[in-house]
């Protein structure tokens, strides 16, 4: 295996070479001035590091998602899984369906469903953090843009963020004019996506801003146990943001919002002994739109918020302060594990597993204040204290063959964290600026089992947490001319302890904190007159006790143990451009290395699988060597655009392609539970005119159909899930 020193050689060796291969893409530029700014691509602006800063100038690995990006991936109604592999090094998937994301970036993340997991990705929706998975999930709509950031963020944002943040900020409120959109699609399955925002000036100091999203689709999957025809994986969705802005002068800046979520439909539809044995293909004569199930399948989630954004200009600084409230009003989320039936199949389930995920409370809030110098002269910097607040209590039921409760176990965390940081960036000339963060935090979690109903617990019925740690950055950003940057980077982050709730079996268990070194480097350049614009990252990472999830096996449990090394490393690359003023193209690819390194660990294996691990003297699968659950070592993103510009508007064609390489399912490997490699195009051929401001399109996503089992269910039979079907659909959008 290649060593960490051996990996740094190479990020030394690759910073070395820069300057000697990109002053031929300089000279490019130098001969390309003659171009037009007809074709050009426009600059783009990130927060990566709190300000809005151009993103060649920012010293971490980030890419953008906006504008039409967006709107083309969102528009067959899909929820926020979508986001998968659109960008570099960014996977996500789920167990429970569009409520429950789960979030990996360089193959680092965790495959926790527990109501109460952590993710050492973390999720930032206009400033706030949202901590619960559930919370992650919020729809996307009337969105300014999407940043996802790669490597530990910890020095400034608030929580839990050694694998990186993935971060949403919706469009504001103007006081410059009443303006707004309406944007509807109707796709297959009686799939309908209704989005629209109005911006309107209520006075010279105050604007307001309402976005609503509507989403539904039929069910179309037949129960062929009941005889149901099309009762299963419909859904319907809203979602509501109010925003007020209060602008009185230069100096001072309010911004309160409001928002809420209502979801209900079908909850992931487990499909038993989908997997041919031995092998990872689809077993003959699978139908997607067919499934045996005896059990109650449904999802219901409602969740409310706020948060109030305030800003002073002070002269010499400026003071932010962002407030945030969460809130789960209720959810529930209940599904057939096993898939299928014991006496009717589809092929041998030994036993009936039904259960359910309830959330009917949960309240976060976090607070903090912000304190940044206004960049007057070479040395600028920012500090800060956060503080988050959570309390949340749920549990799980379980349910017998005629559908009546059996068990339940209820169980209240609560988790109170602060923090003090600061970040100083200083610019040693016109070329070379250095950057250096710190971050210190206290975290503390109490958790306490609260009913516990034909269960016998084992162990003591309560457990508390505490942890502190201290976080760094280093980074160093060199401009070659004014086109081309290079960067380098080593930055530490911290998870901190989980806890998982007690079984009939296992007792609570506690996963210790985490922490994260990693090395980065990188450059950043725009191109051809500003035509075309790359980007290339190198990244080594350790992971010291790492968190790792321990689903299934011979039982249905979950519980949370450390794993004493992972290894990462990888590469990531980005380049977009015009061929010509009609013609753009965007490429995208990472590839991502991980390794468990711990040889003391293993785990019950699978109930019917094909192990390719060693199996221990107690019968119990080796895992160490193995890659992390869900972490694909390729993914590639391709993207074309043509127009042609007629008399009163524009006709354009656009296709766009998403691969992501296997993926092993668990901890451990088994023939059946590798995922295959997975690849979906998406297609949309439309006009717009009246300057961009109406459009109409028909588009496709998934148009080859290709299906593949996307997770698994190990403890039972050979139960897996699938990615979405193919859509064809019409959209319509217009702006005022």
């Amino acid at each position: 295996m290649m060593k960490l020193s051996r990996m740094h050689k190479r990020l030394i060796a690759l910073t070395a070479a820069m300057p000697a291969v990109l002053p031929a893409l300089a000279q490019e530029v130098t001969q390309a001035t003659t171009q037009t700014a007809s074709g050009q691509l426009e600059t783009v602006t990130v927060t990566a590091q709190r300000r809005t800063e151009n993103i060649k100038e920012v010293p971490v690995s980030v890419s953008t998602l906006q504008n039409e990006k967006l709107d083309v991936i969102l528009s067959g109604g899909q929820d926020i899984r979508v986001l998968s592999g659109k960008v570099p090094s960014l996977n996500i998937e789920s167990s429970t369906g569009r409520v429950f994301p789960r979030f990996y970036i360089r193959g680092y993340g965790n495959a926790d469903f527990s109501i109460f997991a952590s993710q050492p990705v973390s999720l930032i929706y206009d400033d706030v953090v949202q901590e619960n998975p559930i919370l992650k999930g919020y729809p996307m709509f009337d969105l300014a843009g999407v940043e996802v950031l790669r490597g530990p963020q910890g020095t400034l944002f608030g929580r839990n963020t050694p694998a990186g943040v993935v971060k949403f900020e919706s469009a504001k409120p103007s006081l410059k004019g009443v303006e707004g959109y309406v944007n509807y699609s109707q796709a297959t399955h009686g799939t309908v996506n209704v989005e629209g925002a109005a911006n309107i000036p209520l006075s010279n100091e105050w604007a307001l801003r309402v976005s609503t999203l509507r989403q539904h689709r039929d069910d179309y999957v037949t129960n062929a146990y009941t005889n149901q025809p099309d009762s299963l994986e419909g859904y319907n969705e809203h979602a509501e943001r109010v925003q007020v802005l209060y602008q009185p002068n230069g100096t001072f800046n309010a911004l309160f919002n409001v928002h809420q979520r209502t979801a209900a439909g079908s909850s992931r539809l487990f499909r038993a002994n989908i997997i041919k044995k031995g092998t990872n293909s689809l077993v003959d004569g699978f139908d997607a739109n067919s499934i045996t199930t005896n059990g109650q399948n449904y999802q219901n989630l409602t969740t409310r918020g706020g948060n109030v954004r305030l800003s002073w200009d002070l002269g010499a600084v400026k003071l932010y302060s962002i407030t945030g409230y969460e809130t789960i009003a209720s959810y529930n989320s209940r599904g057939d594990i096993d898939g299928g039936t014991p006496s009717n199949g589809p092929g041998f389930i030994p036993f009936q597993v039904e259960t359910a995920s309830v959330l009917p409370d949960l309240k976060q809030y976090s607070q903090e204040f912000r304190v940044e110098s206004k960049k007057a002269g070479p040395l600028s910097w920012q500090a800060g204290v956060y503080y988050f607040d959570e309390d949340a209590t749920g549990g799980s039921d379980n349910y017998n063959v005629a559908g009546a409760r059996t068990s339940r176990v209820v169980s209240n965390q609560q988790n109170k964290a602060w923090a003090a940081f600061g970040s100083v960036n200083y610019a040693i000339n016109d070329k070379f600026t250095v950057r250096g963060g710190l971050r210190y935090t206290n975290d503390k979690k109490d958790f306490a089992t609260l009913e516990a109903t034909n269960v016998t617990l084992i162990g003591p019925s309560s457990v508390s947490t505490s942890k502190h740690k201290a976080n760094w950055d280093l980074s160093g950003t060199y401009a070659l001319n004014q086109d081309v940057s290079l960067y380098a980077r080593v930055a530490t982050g911290f998870r901190a302890p989980s806890i998982a709730a007690p079984s009939a079996s296992v007792p609570i268990t506690v996963a210790d904190a985490e922490t994260i070194t990693s090395y980065e480097a990188g450059l950043k350049a725009d191109l051809l007159n500003r035509r075309a614009r790359a980007s290339l990252s190198v990244y080594d990472y350790d992971v010291k006790n790492q968190q790792l999830t321990v689903v299934g096996g011979n039982s249905n449990v979950t519980k949370l143990i450390n794993a004493a090394k992972t290894k990462g490393r990888g590469i990531e690359a980005e380049i977009e451009g015009f061929v010509t003023p009609d013609f753009k193209l965007a490429a995208s690819t990472s590839y991502n290395f991980t390794e468990i390194r711990d040889p003391s660990l293993s785990v019950n294996k699978c109930a019917q699988c094909t192990i390719t691990d060693p199996i221990n003297a107690a019968g119990r699968v080796v895992i160490d060597g193995n890659a992390l659950p869900q972490a694909p070592k390729w993914i590639v993103n391709l993207s074309a655009r043509y127009n042609w510009a007629l008399e009163d508007g524009n006709l354009f064609v656009l296709t766009d392609w998403s691969y992501r390489s296997k993926v092993n399912f668990f901890l451990y490997e088994a023939a059946e539970f590798t995922g295959k490699p997975l690849t979906e195009g998406g297609l949309r051929v439309g006009y717009n005119w009246a300057g961009g401001k109406y459009e109409v399109a028909a588009f496709g996503r998934n148009i080859t159909n290709q299906q593949r089992v996307t997770g698994a269910i190990d403890f039972n039979n050979l139960t897996g899930f699938i990615n979405e079907p193919r859509q064809w659909g019409v959209q319509v959008k217009g702006a005022f």
